[in-house]
């Protein structure tokens, strides 16, 4: 049972937990706020028409998503940011957010200009914030990628999915994807059913679901890979205390989105900033391990899979759903 889901299993298991087991074959409609609109189909926000509604602030506010360190995550983000000011001939501030709710809400104000989003609030990022996902970290060979891991402790009697049913298991939130929506759409295929066989706990985040796995406050957690692997990297738990119970195919990362209000010149510039920064040497580069540039992508073609499994959780992408986190 201790198995490893291939990219098309992963979608198998999504696609048939879906009231509409047609969905990947379907043309999708953005479910975009009502103050945005999507002539052209790519289910992100459209500029406005209005050039006087276009911004070209003269400081961009950077953030990236929330962290178990934002202070720790500022210092590692200055090489980048220094090469953004470079690049689009702005000054740039770094913004550190204490949750994804209100990193959304942040954009959605006006008041961030370039973000990182998790993997599951991406969705609402793009839908209530009209950020617009154009780039992810990846390798050289352009992969990217992180894994859905089980962590319990190493001598624990969880051996396979299954076995944390009647055990003290913890979720990391509501929006996350790896924390709590993939385990809800893959876990009843593994033999367990989240809130049915087991009682979920929100931990708040996947560094605290591991402390507390660690700990012993939990029996086991779903985390993502990324995180556990630079908690690691910092001696905040020892390995060998933990082992891994299953682990999925990769989802993707972070989104860089920015606000699809800015002009196109600046946009433009970002983009160009994002492209050409150079990981190697850089605190930024000594942090996310097995990365070293950042990668083009769009929000309809590389969040396909995380909608799937929203859908198949029934997310809906209005204030209330993210205030729920």
């Amino acid at each position: 049972m201790n198995r490893i889901l291939t990219y098309g299993a992963t979608l198998s298991a999504v696609i048939a937990l879906s009231a509409d087991a047609a969905f990947a074959q379907e043309e999708e409609t953005a479910h975009l706020d009502s103050q945005y609109t999507d002539a052209d189909g790519d289910l992100v926000a459209d500029a406005p028409e209005d050039e006087g509604a276009l911004r070209d602030p003269d400081t961009l506010i950077f953030a990236y998503t929330p962290v178990e360190d934002p202070a720790i995550y500022e210092d590692i983000w200055t090489p980048f940011i220094e090469h953004l000011e470079e690049k689009t001939g702005k000054d740039v501030q770094f913004f550190a957010v204490q949750s994804n709710s209100a990193e959304v809400e942040a954009m959605r104000s006006g008041r961030l200009h370039i973000a990182g989003f998790s993997t599951g609030p991406t969705p609402f990022a793009v839908n209530l914030a009209g950020a617009v996902p154009f780039a992810i970290m990846g390798a050289d060979d352009g992969q990217f990628g992180y894994k859905l891991q089980i962590y319990t402790q190493a001598d624990s009697d969880i051996k396979e999915v299954a076995d944390m049913a009647g055990k003290r298991i913890a979720h990391t939130s509501p929006t996350s994807n790896t924390g709590n929506q993939a385990p809800r759409a893959l876990f009843p295929d593994l033999g367990v059913v989240p809130d049915q066989d087991y009682e979920v706990t929100y931990s708040g985040s996947h560094d605290q679901s591991m402390l507390g796995v660690v700990a012993g406050d939990y029996d086991a957690a779903p985390v993502a890979s990324e995180v556990v692997d630079r908690m690691a990297e910092r001696g905040l738990y020892d390995p060998e205390d933990v082992r891994i119970v299953w682990e999925s195919d990769p989802f993707p990362t972070t989104s860089y989105a920015y606000a699809h209000d800015l002009t196109p010149e600046l946009k433009k510039s970002i983009e160009d900033a994002f492209f050409s920064f150079d990981f190697e040497g850089t605190a930024l580069g000594e942090e996310f391990t097995g990365v070293s540039k950042f990668i083009p992508i769009t929000y309809k073609d590389q969040w396909r899979v995380i909608r799937q499994i929203q859908k198949a959780n029934g997310v809906e992408y209005t204030p209330q759903g993210l205030a729920a986190e």
